[in-house]
């Protein structure tokens, strides 16, 4: 495990302070986000599959407000924000089962922090907020086992299945040590990312990974409150997870024979930027990269930070801020969000939900098409949302 920490502090000190940056420098890619790239209009149809889910409410107990937690290759897993409730549907919309086991008492969750399946051994994993338990149950609710995080670390709302036996998360433990704005009563031991690999099982320690950084705080301080920049320090993928360390530009392949690969370079550093702008982790799917860049403005009132996407074809190492459109969805437009990137184990997919409201409206105003208006012609007004899947090609 050592030794692993040491070949990745080396690694990033390879990449911190690069004299210039053209496309790639070697075989890593780079993107200069002080460029003007073009604007760039492409039709989600032209590079990626796309498929309509609506998840059935024919039973009201299936009905939610919230969002998809995870997806299989059969399944598909909602929690309902409101009450805790998970719900499965399959992959056509259809329920499957559902369970609520929200609580104070043995065997329960306060909350639902981050949620993962795994379809093999039928295990769902729940974590709660402030919580070191991590509870597993089956798609039915039943009570399976539970173990706890390493000592000393907390899982936050970065951790996915790695594999068939083990989870990675990011430690956000120290999270809170970073809000000193000068980094003076900071260690330099603590100047690191940390991420462990744990066992699925009973959440021994498999493996960890620190990735070291600038002393940089992503955020602001106004008056005294501290507002830290929202990082996504991880992205799943069939090759792996890929690590962000914004603080140092550069994003790390985390693969899945547990070598490190430095995959992504943003220039010009964010210690050289005003406003800070820094790399927001990347989706590697297709032909393509999709990064996410935001911009901390400390004057009041600029949270959430701004953000900028780019695309990089991988074919051609041209960068462009693409402008997406969907067909069936006239004068609308997507922008290809690392939070809404769902791993199935098998594939990678990006979803953008369709608010029912929204699309009644559209309807009326003759902007659906295809098999959409279709969709929202059967929709009732407390139905479910409608989730529109793309497969990169």
């Amino acid at each position: 495990m050592k030794s692993l920490v040491l070949n990745i502090v080396i690694l990033t000190a390879l990449y911190l302070f690069p004299s210039s940056c053209q496309q790639s420098r070697g075989d890593l890619p780079c993107i200069d986000v002080s460029k003007n790239h073009p604007e760039k209009e492409i039709l989600l149809t032209d590079i990626a599959d796309i498929t309509y889910l609506l998840l059935s409410s024919d039973n009201d107990e299936y009905l939610y407000r919230g969002g998809i937690r995870a997806i299989t290759e059969n399944v598909v897993v909602i929690v309902d924000h409101k009450d805790g409730t998970v719900l499965f549907f399959d992959r056509n919309g259809q329920p499957k089962s559902r369970f609520n086991h929200r609580g104070n008492g043995p065997k329960e969750y306060r909350n639902i922090h981050r949620l993962l399946y795994d379809e093999d051994t039928d295990e769902v994993f729940v974590t709660s907020y402030y919580s070191p338990i991590i509870l597993v149950y089956n798609s039915f609710g039943e009570y399976k086992r539970e173990f706890e995080s390493p000592t000393g670390t907390r899982i936050g709302n970065e951790v996915v299945s790695f594999d068939d036996t083990s989870i990675f998360f990011y430690d956000v433990s120290i999270e809170g040590k970073r809000f000193d704005m000068d980094f003076k009563n900071l260690p330099k031991s603590d100047l690191v990312s940390s991420f462990y690999r744990i066992s699925k099982s009973d959440g021994a320690v498999l493996d960890c990974v620190e990735l070291m950084m600038n002393p940089i705080f992503l955020g602001i301080s106004n008056d005294g409150n501290i507002v830290s920049g929202n990082v996504k320090r991880m992205v799943q993928s069939s090759e792996g997870v890929y690590l962000c360390n914004p603080e140092n530009d550069t994003v790390f392949l985390y693969n899945k024979s547990q070598f490190i690969t430095p995959v992504l370079h943003k220039t010009p550093l964010v210690s050289a930027t005003t406003p800070m702008t820094y790399l927001n982790n990347c989706v590697d799917v297709g032909n393509y990269q999709f990064m996410q860049i935001f911009s901390v403005k400390r004057e009041e009132g600029a949270f959430p930070f701004p953000a900028k996407y780019y695309m990089l074809d991988k074919s051609t190492g041209k960068v462009v801020k693409p402008i997406l459109h969907l067909t069936d969805f006239v004068g609308n437009e997507f922008v290809i969000d690392v939070y809404k990137m769902l791993f199935t184990g098998k594939e990678t997919l990006i979803y953008f939900e369709l608010d029912n409201i929204e699309l009644k409206q559209a309807y009326a105003e003759k902007k659906l098409n295809g098999k959409l208006k279709e969709l929202v012609a059967t929709l009732k007004e407390d139905d479910n949302n409608i989730y529109v899947m793309a497969q990169f090609k």
